[in-house]
């Protein structure tokens, strides 16, 4: 009879291997060189870290993208401008392509991102592995759209064509901004995507 224990390959040294059903605190080595092939403790630790930087980020959101994050001073006026005005801003004068792209890139995909990432750690039980596979992949993939510089080289390209007599200032939100992008990439990188499949594999070996 086969056995039905699952198999994890390495990722340092690639070897596929049986792991059996680990206790608490207990994980399991490759059996060539050593590294940890799975630890259920240090995965649920990650997951619950995951979901913490991600609310801590979607708390951070609403103001990052409401309050100022540029200051246009010009000729002595000043213009205070966060990124939802930006966004309207250049959709209202017809520059489609640049309100586009800050919307798409800074307002809806860290948000998306976000709420994913708290979907995949909470939702396990009641929707299917492969679904939340899918969902992970769409994650890492449009995580990289949604990086600080799309945002600045936005606004820099539009307000480029007011002329030589303009400064610009960072706003408040500079910081926020910043530190959701931070809080963003490190709820992605302690997520553990093994973890998706785990408990499958449990309810099979009963």
């Amino acid at each position: 009879m086969a056995s039905q224990a699952p198999v994890h390959p390495c990722r340092s040294c690639g070897l596929i291997q049986e792991v059996p059903a680990l206790e608490h605190r207990q994980k399991a080595l490759c059996a060539r060189c050593g590294m940890v092939v799975d630890d259920p403790f240090r995965s649920q630790s990650g997951n619950r870290l995951c979901s913490a930087a991600a609310i801590s980020a979607l708390i951070l959101y609403l103001p990052a993208v409401t309050l100022p994050i540029l200051t246009v001073e010009r000729l002595g006026y000043s213009r205070p401008s966060s990124v939802w005005e930006g966004v309207v801003r250049f959709l209202s004068h017809g520059d489609w392509f640049v309100g586009s792209v800050v919307l798409i890139c800074s307002v809806i995909i860290p948000v998306l991102k976000l709420l994913g990432l708290l979907f995949l750690v909470h939702g396990k039980g009641w929707i299917r592995p492969a679904t939340q596979s899918r969902l992970f992949r769409w994650i890492e993939w449009t995580g990289r759209w949604g990086m600080l510089d799309v945002l600045l080289i936005a606004f820099l390209v539009a307000w480029v064509k007011m002329g030589d007599l303009v400064a610009i200032r960072p706003g408040k939100a500079v910081i926020l901004f910043c530190t959701m992008v931070v809080l963003s990439l490190v709820a992605s990188a302690f997520f553990d995507p093994e973890g998706i499949w785990r408990e499958e594999n449990e309810n099979q070996r009963t």
